[in-house]
Formats: structure tokens, sequence, C-alpha cells
């Protein structure tokens, strides 16, 4: 089926073993800008792989432009000038690129915090933040000080000049569509009490057609009257907007592009799907849950193709605790443990809407596990440290680890894979460490089945189960889509401002209770089911 990672061997599985996929793999690393090129491809950018690439809008087909490890680095928004020159935000490192026919790349500014929104008009660029206290920005094609149209706006996004010659400017955090004079900076409300508006862009008839990103809505609004319809309701979580002549096409976070014929009537062009996935757990009644970052996911294991991909939880959601990394089953029914992007573990309960802030101030959290007791234990990569949580004190178990990924309690003894060293280690209860197993490649989930130790070597694209008795290694699958494809480098995606911490892969594991694994397939946005055959 087709994938965005073309993998360099053939899935293996070691005797007695069977191995399949809960859900197809992505086409995409997520959908974020896009826009359409002289070539009539729509261009689209994809922050969690540094990528840029170019679809037909007839057939589907996907060729990369900048790929993984190329000069891009986390590309949000993009627009073509008239001779062929493609501008693009780096948003992690708040600059403005810009790419030239030929392919060379160089940097226009790099001062730009959370740099989003950017748009092209009558040979004038202009670019945004995406953050509380954003500027607006007229940019020198010199590589010149930018001149400020406008500051304090409340999170500006993709943007588009209108027909008036003024500036549409969806602004995330007041709920609404502004049009701002760009000679003075003086803005109005168009439209507010919107679902979350991260997009503007004009039809041929100079109407507006606006995502929004928290409601899921496509809307069509009169920018003189306010009016609006709702061309489609697509799911939370929708980017941008662009226009193949009159054929509307809008992007959504989850990497799907859609066509929208009519009010109500779409076409896939890409299916949605998994931009990583993270960290995944499985509960006692079977229930799985999946981490990706901006969404959570219910995995219904009855359904095939994207329905199996049920969504619970997104980061603009009321009680959403934030960027989802890493997961446990929590104690009760529909209840999880979560460290999130911004160095958090919380309680949180996606149908409730609710969650509890249990610790924050973290680097860099990765894997988490929950005791039956209450006990909590979770791996803090950015500082090389695991830490228990029970009650309502953290306590440090250990420190000097290198790069803390996946984790598992066993009894009174924390087993974390440190991905930095290629080592499994065993943590007793008083603190020290001993070398569980070591030499291998970048071990990140790790998880407990049968009472062996299962992890996921990214590097090795394998998943290994260690008897913690004798320290014996065995491979039971090779040839996974995990980590990152072989020969690339990706670029370390820090920040994106106030909304999540650095981004960094974590290809979980979990054992479900009829002892299944379940592998975050990373590399190409899947979940797979390692299974043993029945005795």
């Amino acid at each position: 089926m087709p994938s965005r990672y073309t993998a360099p061997t053939a899935m293996a599985v070691a005797d007695g073993w069977t191995l399949a996929r809960l859900t197809p793999p992505s086409r995409l690393h997520g959908a974020n800008g896009i826009t359409t090129g002289a070539d009539g491809r729509i261009w689209v950018a994809q922050v969690p792989a540094s990528q840029v690439s170019a679809i037909n809008p007839d057939t589907g087909a996907v060729e990369v432009i900048s790929p993984m490890g190329g000069d891009i680095v986390a590309p949000d928004d993009l627009a073509f000038d008239d001779h062929g020159n493609l501008y693009l935000t780096e948003i992690t490192l708040g600059r403005v690129a810009v790419r030239s026919p030929d392919g060379r790349t160089r940097v226009l500014r790099g001062d730009i915090p959370v740099a989003n929104p950017i748009t092209w008009h009558e040979g004038r660029l202009f670019a945004g933040e995406c953050r509380i206290g954003a500027r607006l920005l007229e940019l020198d094609l010199a590589g010149g000080a930018p001149r400020v149209i406008l500051e304090g706006v409340p999170m500006a996004n993709a943007f588009q000049v209108g027909p008036d010659g003024k500036l549409y400017v969806p602004v995330m955090g007041a709920n609404a569509i502004w049009r701002v004079d760009l000679a003075t900076g003086a803005h109005e409300v168009v439209a507010g009490d919107l679902g979350v508006p991260d997009s503007v862009k004009f039809d041929a008839k100079g109407r507006i057609v606006s995502t929004q990103v928290a409601s899921g809505e496509v809307l069509r609004i009169d920018p003189q009257t306010g009016q609006r319809e709702v061309l489609a309701n697509l799911g939370p979580g929708l980017d941008n907007v662009t226009f193949v002549g009159e054929r509307l096409f809008v992007s959504s976070i989850n990497g799907s592009i859609t066509e929208i014929l009519a009010p109500g009537s779409v076409r896939p062009l890409i299916e949605r799907g998994l931009q990583w996935p993270l960290g995944i757990a499985a509960a006692g009644d079977g229930s799985v849950f999946v981490c990706d970052g901006v969404f959570g996911y219910q995995v219904d294991r009855t359904a095939a193709g994207p329905e199996a991909l049920r969504l619970a939880a997104m980061v603009f959601w009321p009680g959403c605790p934030g960027y989802l990394r890493g997961v446990a089953a929590g104690a009760a029914t529909g209840e999880w443990v979560i460290t999130t992007g911004l160095g958090a573990v919380a309680l949180y309960r996606p149908a409730e809407g609710a969650s509890d802030i249990l610790a924050s101030g973290f680097d860099q959290l990765m894997g988490v596990d929950r005791a039956a007791s209450g006990l909590v234990a979770f791996a803090e990569y950015g500082a090389g440290c695991v830490h228990l949580f029970e009650g309502s004190e953290v306590r440090r178990l250990a420190a000097g680890l290198d790069g803390p990924m996946g984790l598992a309690l066993l009894g009174d003894e924390v087993i974390v894979a440190e991905a930095g060293a290629g080592r499994v280690t065993r943590i007793t209860a008083s603190g020290a460490t001993e070398t569980l197993a070591e030499g291998l490649g970048r071990p990140e989930g790790l998880c407990l089945r049968d009472g062996q130790v299962c992890v996921v070597d990214t590097a090795g694209k394998r998943v290994l189960a260690i008897d913690p008795a004798s320290g014996c290694v065995t491979a039971l699958a090779s040839g996974l889509p995990v980590g990152t494809p072989p020969g690339v480098v990706p670029h370390f995606l820090g920040p994106i401002g106030d909304m999540s911490g650095p981004m960094i892969n974590f290809a979980g594991i979990a054992c479900d209770p009829e002892g299944t694994l379940l592998i975050a397939g990373d590399a190409e946005g899947s979940v797979l089911a390692l299974a043993a055959d029945p005795a």
C-alpha cells in the first residue's frame, strides 16, 4: 500500500510470530501550509519531517521536493512569488527561507519567533507570527529589517491579501478574522465566534474560505456582510486552503488533503493518518490509546483503513493537557497517564474533556508507566533522569542516564531504554543501575510481556525480547518501519512557542491483555501488531 516510507528491507518475524498493520501507513508527515504551484500541483509543508512535497490534484501522486534532512527545517506555510521562488516559514527556528526554482535555499530572515503565515501580493512579501503578541510584517526581499504592520496580535495564522488590498488574518487567540490595513495597521473584525480559524484564502468571487482547526468546519464567508456558509465538516485539525483553478482543496494536520466539490460533497485526495505516532498504551479492557503529538487516538481493531483511528484528544480541545507524547493506562476505564511536550505528567480523561496535572517543569518527557499500586514512573530524556510519582510527591530515582525513553515498572524496579547509549538498564528501588543489555542501536519504546522486556530498536528496525534474569536478547521482528530512513539525519525540531516543547521521535510499544505487542511505526505513520501464534 502507498506509504511515505520506503523500506530498505522487507519486514520479517521470528518463528511462531505474525505481524500485521492495525492502521494503514500515512502518505505525508502531516499536512500544514498548502499552496498551488505554476505546475498546477499542490505544494504541502510538513513540519514534523522538515519536508516539502508536491501532489498531483487529480491522481494524488506525491513527489518529495525537499526531503527530510534537507535544507528546509519545519516548514509551516509557503507561498510562491511571480518568478517561481518559494518562500517558507520555518516555525521552530523562527525563520523565513526562500527556495529558488533551481532548488537552492537561503535564509531571508532568522528573527521571527514562531514564524507561521506567509503570503505574496503584487511584488510584496508578508509574514507573521503564531504567538500571543504576534507581529504582522512586510519583509524586505533583500534581507533588510522588516516593516512592522501591526503587533500585539493573539496568534496570527495563514493569511491572504483580499481584493480590497487589505490583509485578512485568522486570529486564533481571538477566534476571529481581522481585516488589516497594510499601510496603517488599522484593523477590524470581519467575523467572530468561529471554530478557531487558522487560514483565510479568497475564491474567484472574492469570498473568504477559512478552515477552523477546533471545530473541523470549512467556512465560506462574505467579507462585507460576515454571512457564513459551512462547506464541509472534515473533523478537527484542519490547517490550510488552496485553489487549483476554481477547485478547492483543504489540508489537515493529520496529513489528509481533501477536495471540496460542493457544499457537503468532498473527495479525499490523500487519506488521513498518523504524523508519528509516539507513545502507545493498552488498558485492561483492551482499549488502545496512541499519542500523536497534536492528537490522541483510540484504535478500533474492528475497523479497517483510516476508520481504525478514532480521534479522542486534540491540543485545541478543552481539558487536553498539551502535546501528547508518552502514555500509560490509568486506574479507571478511559483514564490515561500522559507525558506532554511541555514537560508535564497528567492524568487525562478524554471523554470528560478533563485532566489533572500530576507534575510539571521537566525537560523533554518520554515514556511513562503506572503500577496497580498507583506508582508512576516517567523518563526525563533532556535531563537524563527517571522519576517516580506516588501520592503527591515526585522523587528522582536515577540520574546520569543517556537519553532515557521507554520504561516499565517491574516490581519495585524500573527497566529503562537508554536511547543514547544503546542499552537497556535496570534501576533498583534504591536508585542503583545495572546494564541489562547493551550494544543495541537506539532503544526507544519498552514494555513487559510474560516477564520479558520488549524494546523497539529504531536504529536496528527491530523489536527485541530481553530476559531480565539472563540478559539474553532475542529478535522478534526486523525490517520494521521505525526511526528515520537509513542515511538520513533528521533536523532537531525545537519548541513551537508555548504550544509544544521539542518534537522528538519516540517509537513506543505496549502489550495488550492478550499478549499482542502494539508498535508505533513512526517511520510510516502506522500502528503494528506483533502476535505470538496460538500454542
